[in-house]
C-alpha cells in the first residue's frame, strides 16, 4: 500500500508542477502530508463465511453521509500486524487464568510470522506491560507464564481494589500502539468489569480509534467469581469491538477460548484495508462517523465507526 500512496503522492506533486503562473504569481506549494484514511474491513455472507474476492468498486464508503473516493485498495493476508493481549487478572478471574494463558500462547504460536509483534498487559489493581513489543515467540512464553492474579501479599499491599480495564486499554493505546504504523489489533481477555478506573468506557474506546486499533473483545467469566452479585460487563465488551471494527466473543459450552482465538486468526488473514483522503478538510479535530457497505447485497461489513480526524 505504501508503493501505491507514494505513487499518488508523486502524480499530484507532477500536476501541480505542470500549471503555469502568471509572472509574480508565487507557485502553489504541495504538502506531501495527505491525510489518509485507512479502514480496515471484514465482510461476511449469510452463513458468516469470510468473503475474500472483493474488489476496490464492490464497496461505497460514506463520511457523515458524504460519498468518499477509495484510492487505495488492499487485502491484508500478509502484512506486518502488531498485536496487543490484555490480560484481566484480577481475583474474578483466578479461576480462568490457566486457561487463558495456554491459548493466548497457541494463538501467538499460531498467528505471529516473523514480521508481525506483540506485547502484552495485565491488569488488576495496576497497570503492567508484563511484555514489551517483540517477535520472540520464546520471550512471550517466559511472560505469559507470570501473568497471574494478585498474590495474598502482594493484596495487602494494596489500599482499596479494582480492575482497571478502562484504564490498560488507554495505557496500550496511548503509550504503545499510538507510536506504530500498520494494521494494529488489542486482544481483550475479561469479565467487562471494571472497578476504579480514571478513565471511561467511551474514553478508552476513543484511544483506541485515535490509534486505528481494532478491539477484539473474549468475554471470559467465573460465574462464581461474584456470588449473588454478579455485575455485567458484557455490554462493555460490545461496545468496544463494534465501535472500533473488531468482534465480540463469549467463552462458553459451546465454543471454548481456543475456537475463539483460531475465529480472530482467520479474520485478521481475511481483511481488506481501504485508504481515502476525506473531500472535507480538517479544521479543528474531531471524530468523523465511517459508513462501509457493499453494493452486493447479502452481505455484512464489520469495520469502525469513526475515525480521528486530527488537525
Amino acid at each position: 500500500m505504501q508503493s501505491g500512496r507514494r505513487q499518488f503522492l508523486y502524480c499530484a506533486a507532477g500536476l501541480l508542477g505542470a500549471r503555469r503562473f502568471a509572472p509574480g504569481q508565487e507557485p502553489a506549494t504541495f504538502s506531501t502530508d495527505v491525510k489518509v484514511v485507512d479502514v480496515l474491513a471484514s465482510v461476511r455472507n449469510k452463513k458468516g463465511e469470510f468473503i475474500r474476492d472483493l474488489a476496490k468498486d464492490d464497496f461505497q464508503l460514506l463520511e457523515d453521509g458524504r460519498p468518499q473516493m477509495v484510492r487505495y485498495f488492499s487485502q491484508e493476508t500478509n502484512l506486518p500486524l502488531t498485536l496487543g493481549l490484555m490480560v484481566d487478572t484480577s481475583m474474578s478471574q483466578q479461576r480462568v487464568m490457566s486457561a487463558e494463558r495456554g491459548a493466548s500462547f497457541r494463538f501467538f504460536d499460531q498467528v505471529l510470522s516473523a514480521k508481525d509483534k506483540a506485547f502484552i498487559v495485565q491488569f488488576d489493581l495496576n497497570v503492567q506491560v508484563r511484555r514489551s513489543l517483540t517477535s520472540s515467540l520464546r520471550d512471550l512464553q517466559e511472560s505469559l507464564a507470570l501473568v497471574d492474579t494478585p498474590s495474598r501479599k502482594e493484596l495487602q499491599a494494596q489500599s482499596g481494589g479494582g480492575t482497571l480495564l478502562y484504564d490498560a486499554m488507554v495505557t496500550a493505546s496511548d503509550e504503545i500502539m499510538k507510536k506504530l504504523p500498520g494494521r494494529k489489533a488489542l486482544i481483550v481477555l475479561s469479565d467487562g468489569v471494571d472497578f476504579g478506573s480514571t478513565f471511561t468506557l467511551t474514553e478508552s474506546v476513543e484511544a483506541a480509534l485515535r490509534t486505528d486499533t481494532l478491539i477484539y473483545s473474549i468475554l471470559f467469566s467465573d460465574e462464581g467469581a461474584y456470588g449473588f452479585l454478579s455485575p455485567d460487563g458484557r455490554h462493555a465488551m460490545e461496545q468496544m469491538a463494534k465501535q472500533t471494527g473488531g468482534k465480540f466473543f463469549e467463552v462458553s459450552k459451546k465454543q471454548t477460548i481456543d475456537q475463539i482465538f483460531e475465529l480472530i486468526q482467520e479474520e485478521l488473514r481475511s481483511q481488506y484495508n481501504l485508504g481515502y483522503v476525506s473531500d472535507k478538510p480538517v479544521q479543528i479535530s474531531e471524530f468523523r462517523k465511517i459508513q462501509l457497505t457493499t453494493k452486493q447485497k447479502g452481505l455484512t461489513v464489520q469495520a469502525r465507526e469513526r475515525y480521528w480526524a486530527k488537525l
